[in-house]
Parts: structure tokens; sequence; C-alpha cells
């Protein structure tokens, strides 16, 4: 049976995890059990926002968003010792309302942008701004000190993206390889570009643009590309996918009806820069190659409700993960688009003449599609699903009842992969 994607059901999470402030070692599911085994850690509040702290690739560190109407809002700081399986996390306040979006600099680990309600004479608006976490909690840390001596901690706001004349904040996105400087809001139908000064203190918009048609245009997400020296971002709006070039801020292509019913989320290919994931409450998740729109190159259709999130791996593209409203986590090995479609490469002087010939035989057939996981360990509808900065292997998924649950690809295929 399906869940229903507006469930209030209040997660509670363990006696550790209830408790604010406190940079606790929290004992997990699956904590001493064989290395696959899920690590589950249960917020106290709902949530939907998910990153992983994107400059950090020391530490295995995501950063979850809480949406509470009645209590002040928190970002729980979750760093995974994967060594012994336990979680420690810090928990700061996010005071100024339920949180809907939440991303990381690439550059700084202590800046971070949040998406957030605020109601402003009884109405209800999205609002966006940039905030920096205290400096003894920016980089990744397993040590837990004295829990009597920590006391709650606030971010410190750096700037607001002012969106009074644009509508409501949609989602926040940093230059991939920049500086943490530059950043991208989608505001109702208006991309916004953002140059954050030296200080942070202030973000100046340096250029927009805007959906025109008919109808009730507004943006639901979208992606910078790594590729094409970071000037391509992708948007979804209603069942249509875009590509806009960042210098001009004309639009580039257009996939229409690049899904049956809304378009939630988009990933670019990490290491081939003309391949786009979306998915979307058709249930499918689809792989376009921006060069030629008409048809999708693939089409997956495991899930049975709304695909909220599709995620390339950052090493090996052949991995995608999607999280659903159908409480379900999916890890698929979409090999024969990705940049390794015949596999690993041997060097021919390893090769005999005989074993040369089968290799150029096999060389010829693309490896085979499939899913290689389901994960069920979820109750509610799955928001957020992210591979870590740090751990290729490693992914966490956040359901909305507060459940935060870190998985690994199964060691079998890591190896497949690597050797």
């Amino acid at each position: 049976m399906l869940q229903s994607t507006s469930r209030k059901r209040r997660a509670t999470g363990s006696a550790e995890g209830q408790k604010v402030g406190g940079h606790l070692g929290v004992p997990c599911c699956g904590a001493g059990m064989e290395d696959d085994a899920p690590v589950i850690y249960g917020l106290e509040f709902q949530a939907r926002a998910l990153t992983p702290q994107t400059a950090e690739t020391d530490a295995i560190r995501f950063l979850v968003g809480t949406q509470s109407l009645r209590y002040d809002n928190q970002i729980h700081i979750i760093d995974f010792d994967d060594e012994n399986n336990i979680i420690n996390k810090n928990v700061l306040l996010h005071q100024v309302g339920e949180i809907w979006h939440i991303s990381t600099s690439p550059a700084d680990k202590g800046v971070l942008a949040t998406c957030y309600n605020k109601t402003s004479d009884s109405k209800v608006m999205t609002c966006a701004a940039v905030w920096r976490m205290p400096k003894e909690l920016e980089s990744g840390s397993h040590e837990s000190p004295d829990d009597s001596s920590s006391n709650t901690q606030t971010l410190e706001l750096l700037c607001h993206l002012d969106n009074t004349a644009h509508g409501n904040m949609a989602c926040v996105m940093w230059e991939p390889m920049g500086d943490g400087k530059k950043v991208i809001s989608l505001a109702d139908n208006n991309i916004l570009l953002w140059d954050l000064q030296e200080s942070s203190a202030k973000a100046v918009l340096s250029s927009s643009a805007s959906l025109e048609g008919k109808g009730q245009l507004k943006f639901i997400s979208g992606r910078w590309s790594p590729h094409h020296n970071c000037t391509q971002i992708a948007t979804a709006n209603d069942t249509t996918v875009r590509g806009w070039d960042t210098r001009s801020m004309r639009q580039i292509y257009c996939i229409e009806n690049a899904h049956g019913q809304l378009v939630r989320d988009l990933d670019f290919n990490p290491n081939k820069q003309y391949y786009l994931a979306s998915c979307g409450d058709d249930c499918k998740v689809k792989f376009w190659d921006t060069r030629n729109v008409t048809e999708p190159v693939k089409t997956l259709e495991e899930h049975s409700h709304w695909v909220w999130n599709v995620r390339y791996n950052h090493s090996h593209d052949q991995l995608i993960l999607t999280g659903s409203s159908d409480s379900r986590v999916i890890l698929s090995n979409m090999v024969s688009i990705s940049s390794e479609p015949f596999g690993h490469m041997v060097d021919d002087d390893e090769l005999s003449d005989q074993e040369d010939q089968h290799q150029e035989e096999k060389i010829k057939e693309p490896l085979q599609d499939s899913v290689i996981a389901t994960y069920e360990e979820h109750e509610d509808s799955v928001y957020a699903v992210e591979w870590s900065s740090a751990d290729p292997w490693l992914f966490a998924s956040l359901s909305y009842d507060g459940r935060l649950v870190i998985n690994r690809v199964p060691r079998a295929l890591k190896y497949h992969i690597l050797l």
C-alpha cells in the first residue's frame, strides 16, 4: 500500500537523537553487523531536505533540514564513522522556518544555503538565505566532546537571496567547480544568478531570465552542469526540461513532455557531458542526450509511485540512485549508457591471441543494465537520496518521517567495478 506524501507523523528518535545541541555518538541499527548492513538514524521532526557537505572530501558528512510547524527547525550535521558504524551528530538551530531545500558550498565547508517558509501578513513565502555554521563544526569530526559543555548553536546569517520581486524559491544551486561565489536560485518562473561578494555578506543579482508562456509557469527543480566550463544549467517546470546558458541566460534546449506528469528532479552525468537524468510523477526515470532530445536514451520503470530524486554516482557514472513516494530507494547499474559501457578495458599486452579474440567479441556487446538492489528501510515517502562526497560507495536517503538511512553499494558490485 502506498504511503500518503502528506502524512503527518512525528518520528520518534532515540533518546540520543532527541537531545538538541550535543555532539553524540549515536549507536546505529546495523552497528557491528556485516559491512553492507544499513545504518538508521531517527530525527525527532519530519524532514525532506538532505545534502552531502560538498567541500568535505575526507569525512563522510550529510546535512538534514527539518520541517516543524510548532518548534524551531534544525539542521542536523550527520558525521558517519564507517569504521565503527556510528553516527556523530550536531544540531544547529534554523529559527526562520521549515526547510524545503538545502545545499552546500563546493569551496567552503562552513557555508550552506537553505530555502525555507516564512509567514508574512498571513501569506506564506518560500525564501532563501546563505548561512555559515560555527567554525568548530565546519570540518567532519568523529570526536565527541563532553556533552555537558555543549550548548545548542545557531547558524550565522551571511545574506538573504532577496526574492521579494521574484516569487517563491524552489532551490539554490552552487556553481559546481567554482569558488563558492556564484549561485543560482529558481524562484517561481525566474532564474536568478547571484554574485556573493568577498565578504559573503551581500548577494548581488548579476543576471536573470524568466519562463514565458501560457499558464502558471513555475520551476520545480534544477541542476548546474559540471561540464562546458559550468556555463549550463537544466531546469524542470511542469512536464518540461530546459537547458540554459548562464552567460546569455538564453534557453539552449527544451524537452517538452519529458515525463507524462510533473518532473521532480534532474542530475547530470559527471563523466559524459551531454547526458542528463530526469524523474517524475509518472514513476519513471529517463536518461537524455541533450544533443537529440526527441527520445530518451533509456527509461527506468522500477518505482510504483512518484520518483522524487535521481542521483548519478560522482565517480562511477553507471551507478544511479532513485528515491520515491513508494518508500523505496533503488540502486541501478545503467552501465550501457555510462562512460565505460563495455566494462574496464584491459591492456593489450596482458592478453594472449585467444584471449584477445574473446575480448574483442565481448567488446562488441555492451554490458547489461540492471537493478542492483532495492532498499526498503523506509516506511514513508523518500524525498531525498544523496551520494557521499567523501566515499563513492556510500549514500544516504531521507524519508518524510525523519528517518535517515545510510547504505553502501554491495561489496560484490564494488569489487566487480574496481577489479
